[in-house]
């Protein structure tokens, strides 16, 4: 009997660990991929071991493709408390029937303190920082030190330093820097002794306004991905041909959905309380629709 007790008191004392081991093998694998996802949306995974260990992901957005629409986590309505309910990246993905997703803005109020103890939780009420737009309502206000990624009517897509959109902006999202600007690097990033490698995520467009690229970065996941600097940010932007690229919320918010047969797949490594491949809730996002390619 005693034998037994030990026995079954060292596997509940393993259990935790063994579930922590076991979430490292359903991260994506360290290889290279491309996939077409969707018409007019192409997934490219790269993987590098130079200067550390990085996961890269790249979707390309086609905004001329037809069947190619975004959508930006609508808000409350101005009598409620909240700017909007906190989701994961894949809920919104979900809820919305969208095909491709990446967490948004950043965002208050936030706390993580252990894998049990975090704010916001998936439905408490959060705030976007920054100008946000969604379908044409205005619902998070312009704000200094914020920057936005806006969307036409016409599906053109813009950043603007002012961090304020047009007049006839469909959806737009706010993000902290603009780091490429009209085809240029900015200085600043390349200069300061505090750029380290952190979980990154960022849109960037061409001179047209009509491609678009999300680049998701995993990090925070020595020997796996230990993320990349915001000058390494730059040139991969630089690289993909981007005009103009703004930075959103990186960290443990980094997430990259899209629609699968079981609802919603996790297309990188996103780490939120520490544990690999758990999705954080978060105050907005950016999505798309598309067409399948059948």
């Amino acid at each position: 009997m005693k034998q037994y007790l030990l026995s079954a008191g060292t596997a509940l004392l393993l259990l935790p660990f063994i579930l922590y081991s076991a979430l490292h093998f359903l991260r994506p694998p360290q290889t290279e991929k491309e996939q077409v996802l969707f018409r007019g949306i192409v997934y490219k995974r790269h993987a590098r071991s130079i200067p550390r260990p990085i996961i890269i992901h790249i979707v390309s957005v086609d905004l001329n493709a037809p069947g190619v629409k975004p959508l930006v986590t609508p808000g409350m309505p101005p009598s409620s408390d909240r700017e909007t309910s906190a989701r994961t990246t894949s809920e919104f993905l979900r809820e919305f029937k969208l095909q491709l997703a990446v967490n948004g803005s950043y965002f208050h109020h936030f706390e993580e303190k252990t894998p049990w103890d975090y704010y916001p939780r998936s439905g408490d009420r959060s705030h976007p920082l920054g100008e946000v737009i969604s379908n044409g309502y205005r619902y998070s206000v312009t704000e200094g030190g914020w920057r936005v990624l806006c969307f036409s009517q016409n599906n053109r897509a813009q950043i603007f330093d002012s961090g304020k959109c047009p007049v006839d902006t469909i959806q737009g999202i706010a993000g902290s820097k603009i780091f490429i600007d009209r085809g240029k690097p900015k200085a600043e990033f390349f200069q300061t002794p505090n750029d380290k490698p952190y979980p990154r995520m960022a849109a960037a467009i061409d001179r047209e306004g009509k491609k678009l690229w999300l680049i998701t970065v995993d990090g925070k996941q020595p020997l796996y991905s230990e993320g990349v600097k915001m000058s390494e940010l730059t040139e991969i932007a630089m690289e993909l041909g981007a005009y103009t690229a703004l930075n959103l919320d990186g960290g443990g918010s980094t997430t990259l959905v899209m629609a699968a047969t079981q609802g919603a797949k996790v297309l990188n490594a996103p780490i939120h309380t520490k544990l690999p491949m758990r999705e954080r809730p978060v105050a907005n996002h950016l999505g798309f629709y598309a067409n399948p390619l059948d």
